[in-house]
């Protein structure tokens, strides 16, 4: 079985009524205020971003995962424009994923301080720096890597094996990270491979300056990691 996880801060979600038939659809509604709720939704503050309702959910759902699950904002398009066909592909057998998969179609690096993606971020007119050095020793008792390779927009598949790597009191202490942490939501966009225990990205698969675009209307099945 397969399950698409939405957090929802407003959007328009009738996209969801083109997902395949017999899928599981779970939507954490974070719009305010808080009426009205798309119908069928679970109401989450809106605190943390979208890190904050994939905690929630795998530390609520810990123990019923089905064996995949697409966790998708509410406008996915944004960074998979090609989100339905994964999903199609998924829902059929059709595309195997690893036991991580990046959706989203812009690859980039950071460095331990968010530069240059989030310091230079148009949402981020102070130009303010990620902490990552402190967020990964509260969360993963280690030191920060110098560099961090993601596909930005904080959406994946992962699988439930891949999510029993770690135990839930694990995702319980990193939803409440997701709360308390400057900025834990793109920290944790950076780092969701290492909190599934996930191989990072190589920086073999990058350009010259960090960053890679996907093109996915030009290939005919996504490769590990692609969206």
């Amino acid at each position: 079985m397969l399950e698409v996880v939405v957090c929802r801060c407003g959007e328009d979600l009738s996209w969801t009524r083109n997902l395949p038939k017999g899928i599981r659809l779970t939507i954490y509604d974070k719009t305010q205020p808080p009426d009205p709720l798309w119908p069928g939704s679970m109401a989450l503050p809106n605190v943390g971003r979208e890190a904050h309702a994939w905690l929630h959910h795998l530390t609520e759902r810990y123990h019923q995962l089905p064996p995949l699950t697409v966790f998708a904002q509410g406008r996915p398009f944004d960074h998979a424009p090609d989100f339905h066909r994964v999903v199609r592909q998924l829902a059929s057998g059709e595309t195997m994923p690893p036991d991580f998969w990046w959706l989203g179609f812009m690859w980039e690096t950071d460095d331990a301080r968010g530069y240059p993606s989030f310091v230079h971020w148009t949402k981020n007119p102070s130009r303010r720096e990620l902490n990552l050095p402190d967020f990964f020793a509260e969360l993963f008792g280690e030191p920060a890597p110098a560099m961090v390779r993601y596909a930005g927009g904080g959406q994946f598949v992962v699988s439930a094996k891949t999510i029993h790597r770690r135990s839930q009191a694990f995702y319980e202490k990193a939803r409440d990270l997701s709360i308390t942490f400057p900025d834990a939501a793109h920290a944790f966009e950076r780092t969701w491979d290492r909190v599934f225990l996930a191989p990072p990205l190589e920086a073999s698969l990058f350009g010259p300056t960090g960053l890679r675009l996907w093109k996915p209307v030009r290939r005919k099945s996504p490769s590990p990691g692609e969206g």
